[in-house]
């Protein structure tokens, strides 16, 4: 089976076709291609919705037809497509021209949640970047507790298979990486800030400022940033000169702060739920130091859990996720009632 995926949920536009067939663990990407209007964010400092809608509209059919470069239309078996959640405009682009090829070419369309896409980016075999702590890299298995941790998300999810999943909790204001973000912004750092956070955190070794890590020891799995990012503006409004020493020591210790609070939540539902698994999704993901202190610490609290992290390029939005959600969740929508939906969530 062949699917041709669409994601436009954000600020990327992108298309991939991956392969697979019923009795597969995980799927083969065949092309991957991510067109992105991040240049012109970055002026702004932040994502201006319609500017990323416009610029989807010119990039949504080149990046399909380089997608398919090699192979037919009519050799896909089915079109998946983000719903939701995500902007709005963004969201249409992608949905009405996977809608326009399903009805000209008579292809079934799979709807398909982002949130399960930065999920099965796991479910890619192409992951050569993929970690098992104290352990040969094998197959997922399940039960799993999957950790999404993105720009606009932070969820903790139990999934007993692919079809029977459980919502634990999630921020209830900002998710991790807008923290990321919004701290970057008062430090005047490039948006997106994660990376550049990282690259200053990677120079210090002290938690200089020991942040306050909010619902660090609640009852729940639910998350908080926000009062994180109004203790780092209190640190940045008492200092006189904002040099690199200074940045660097902010970042370390903004890092260690959300990183202490994602693991120790993470490994409390893993042990709870004695999941086999423990899966990694989102473009915090990314982040080298998160990936080590998670393995670290499954290694002192002598864990014997797989942890599971997608290759970079698929942490970051990109279709081959969502065609794989959509091979591990098959359900066929004809195209006449697929809408946008930019609230969609778990339920």
């Amino acid at each position: 089976m062949k699917i041709l995926g669409i994601e436009t949920s954000c600020d990327e536009t992108a298309a991939a076709i991956i392969q697979a067939d019923k009795s597969a663990k995980k799927v083969k990407v065949l092309s991957n291609y991510v067109a992105t209007s991040l240049a012109l964010h970055s002026k702004t400092g932040g994502i201006i919705p319609e500017v990323a809608a416009r610029e989807q509209v010119k990039y949504i059919i080149p990046v399909i037809e380089k997608a398919l470069e090699g192979n037919s239309i009519k050799d896909i078996d089915a079109i998946a497509v983000t719903v939701g959640p995500g902007l709005i405009g963004s969201l249409l682009v992608g949905i009405e021209t996977a809608k326009t090829l399903s009805y000209i070419y008579k292809k079934p369309i799979i709807p398909v949640n982002h949130l399960f896409g930065h999920i099965y980016a796991n479910f890619i075999e192409n992951n050569l970047e993929s970690r098992v702590h104290n352990s040969e890299l094998g197959d997922i298995k399940f039960p799993l507790i999957a950790l999404i941790v993105s720009g606009g998300h932070t969820d903790l999810v139990l999934m007993k298979n692919h079809r029977d999943y459980k919502w634990l909790g999630g921020t209830r204001d900002d998710a991790a990486g807008e923290a990321f973000d919004k701290t970057g912004r008062l430090l005047g750092l490039p948006y997106p800030a994660g990376p550049e956070i990282e690259k200053l955190s990677s120079t210090v070794h002290n938690d200089y400022y020991n942040f306050p890590k909010p619902l660090l020891d609640s009852n729940d799995y639910d998350f908080s940033f926000s009062g994180l990012k109004t203790a780092i503006l209190r640190e940045i409004q008492k200092v006189k000169v904002m040099d690199k020493i200074t940045t660097s020591n902010i970042c370390y210790s903004l890092q260690e702060a959300v990183f202490k609070i994602l693991i120790a939540k993470t490994l409390k539902a893993a042990k709870q739920y004695k999941v086999k698994s423990i899966l990694l999704g989102g473009g915090v993901a990314s982040n080298q130091t998160l990936r080590k202190e998670f393995e670290l610490e499954i290694g002192n609290l002598k864990l014997k859990i797989p942890l599971f992290v997608p290759e970079k390029r698929f942490c970051t939005d990109n279709a081959a996720m969502i065609a794989a959600a959509a091979f591990f969740n098959y359900k066929e929508q004809s195209w006449k009632v697929i809408t946008a939906n930019p609230e969609l969530y778990f339920d």
